[in-house]
């Protein structure tokens, strides 16, 4: 397996949950707690497969991040699941509709977001 996985949200609390988790099994980690530098971080690391995108976040929202991202070509064909505490039925389609593969609501449910990861990678 050893896919890598990057985590961009901007609490770190949720980043460390969600590494412990997601290194158990089995899984690289990179982390970035601002779009901006994960952007980058995507440009510089061929090996990153699946980015897990917080959408509220304060200096670039994850809804302006995967635009970029999209928009890159040498990082647009990313796997992005979105990852938001914003639960209602047509925040999951705007994310879908800016680019994201897949939706997982905060709290994280692991078996609903590695279903995820393992369907787009």
């Amino acid at each position: 397996m050893n896919k890598k996985i990057l985590i961009v949200d901007d609490d770190p609390r949720n980043i460390f949950a969600l590494k412990l988790t997601l290194k158990a099994r089995g899984y690289q980690i990179e982390s970035s707690t601002m779009a901006l530098e994960a952007i980058n971080l995507l440009k510089n690391d061929k090996d990153i497969s699946v980015v897990l995108m917080d959408m509220m976040m304060p200096e670039m929202d994850g809804y302006e991040a995967i635009k970029i991202i999209r928009n890159t070509a040498e990082i647009s064909d990313v796997c992005i699941i979105a990852v938001t505490a914003q639960a209602m039925p047509e925040d999951r389609q705007k994310c879908l509709d800016v680019g994201a593969q897949d939706y997982v609501s905060k709290p994280i449910n692991v078996d609903i977001l590695l279903t995820a990861i393992e369907k787009f990678s």
